[in-house]
């Protein structure tokens, strides 16, 4: 296993507890289906689709829907949720640097904050595009560097060892100039959009614990570091919430990126 591999293994046991973030993600799953244009009939890959939130509302609008994801845990939930929407989802346990799907397969390609975590995003934009039919749309939702999230994995990655492996920041992919450069002249009809998600918690603190509980790399900060270490994190990680969370309606707001683009 080489190191790249190993970092995915990695992944893997790190985003295994996220599926109650579902409960988050849900609100803007819709949206970005909406803006992908998503039509009845057409041949779908919800890249990183965890849980299947993105793919749930894909198969609602009549898709044929494969939702991918490197984790086993989230796509079993991601079954358990088809099963209770009563929505078909061929469901598939997948690299997005490696897909195992032929050439021009999809008629769309999308991903909810998935394929952003991807160690290598050169591999990761050649796989996405080669799998998409030419007039395909190719369609994501991505992370700010520069808001809550970005932010919020800045100050973790700050608390954690350097990867063994150069790692592209996955904030990287909510900023336009890079995506642009990314997608390059392999795609047409590119197209930015902001939403803003508005996600209820009961209280800054409340966030934190949730977070520690369930989103994988802050589980391994607070895991590792000393008691003194952790007490300093915890502060820096209440005192950012705190520039976003809105306590008169105890919601935490962060605007996304929402990207679009036809495959040449």
């Amino acid at each position: 296993m080489d190191a790249y591999d190993q970092f995915k293994e990695n992944q893997k046991k790190t985003w295994s507890t996220f599926g109650p973030s579902e409960l988050y993600t849900g609100i803007c799953a819709a949206n970005l289906v909406a803006f992908a244009q998503i039509k009845s009939g057409q041949k779908v890959l919800d890249v990183g689709g965890g849980t299947g939130v993105v793919s749930l509302a894909a198969a609602r609008r009549g898709a044929h829907v494969t939702c991918s994801d490197l984790t086993p845990e989230l796509l079993e939930t991601a079954k358990e949720n088809a099963a209770i929407a009563g929505v078909e989802l061929d469901v598939r346990q997948a690299d997005v640097e490696a897909l195992p799907f032929e050439d021009a397969s999809f008629d769309a390609v999308i991903s909810q904050f998935g394929h952003m975590f991807a160690p290598r995003a050169d591999v990761t934009t050649k796989e996405m595009l080669r799998v998409l039919k030419p007039g395909g749309t190719i369609a994501f939702h991505t992370w700010p560097p520069e808001l809550w999230t970005g932010r919020m994995f800045g100050l973790v990655g700050k608390n954690l060892p350097k990867p063994p492996v150069d790692v592209s920041p996955p904030p990287q992919w909510g900023d336009p100039n890079i995506v642009r450069e990314r997608l390059g002249d392999r795609v047409t009809d590119l197209v930015f959009d902001r939403k803003t998600m508005r996600s209820p918690y009961l209280s800054v603190p409340h966030v934190r614990a949730f977070f520690e509980k369930f989103v994988g790399p802050v589980q391994r900060v607070v895991g590792m570091l000393e008691p003194e270490k952790l007490a300093a994190f915890r502060r820096e990680f209440d005192a950012l919430v705190s520039e976003y969370f809105e306590p008169d309606e105890n919601i935490l707001r962060q605007d996304y990126l929402q990207t679009r683009a036809k495959k040449k």
